[in-house]
């Protein structure tokens, strides 16, 4: 008898329910994206573009926003996250370039300070961690995790792309 009593519960509450979501959107109402299911709550899940022209890029960073991201196949997986770039005399050039390697903790010789997730490209410019709220001398300075993720997704012979 108790399983029933349980049970009976159970139903009304259910089709409460039920019927509560049924109210939240109008019926005929616009998907929440081309394709995709009509679900109350749930956001768009279309993949933003890149900013970057170069679609074989798995990088890219704006120099005019301070930001970049981590990009695959023309589609942004991860960011935008801030940045600090070169300094005027120190500028961080746009290009197009490679990783040539990565190090996850580096010694700048030329700084005398640390580099902690530094992924190379350009020469001796690396994403590393370090402030955001001031320039660098050449590198693209980021947040811990910004730094991080940029090490775990690239690999050496990965396309970056620095714009205006």
């Amino acid at each position: 008898m108790r399983i029933l009593g349980f049970a009976a519960r159970l139903a009304a509450v259910s089709g409460v329910l039920i019927a509560g979501f049924a109210t939240i959107a109008p019926a005929g109402a616009e998907p929440l994206f081309p394709g995709g299911p009509d679900i109350p709550g749930v956001g768009s899940v279309v993949p933003t573009p890149s900013p970057c022209p170069v679609t074989a890029a798995r990088a890219c960073m704006r120099l005019s926003t301070q930001e970049a991201w981590l990009v695959d196949n023309g589609r942004v997986v991860f960011g935008p996250t801030p940045i600090a770039t070169g300094m005027p005399g120190y500028e961080t050039p746009p290009a197009v370039t490679q990783i040539s390697f990565k190090r996850e903790f580096h010694w700048s010789t030329m700084h005398d300070a640390p580099m902690r997730w530094a992924t190379f490209f350009n020469g001796d410019m690396a994403f590393h961690v370090g402030p955001v709220d001031s320039r660098s001398h050449g590198c693209v300075r980021m947040t811990e995790d910004g730094a991080h993720r940029f090490f775990d997704y690239l690999k050496p012979g990965d396309i970056t792309q620095v714009i205006d």
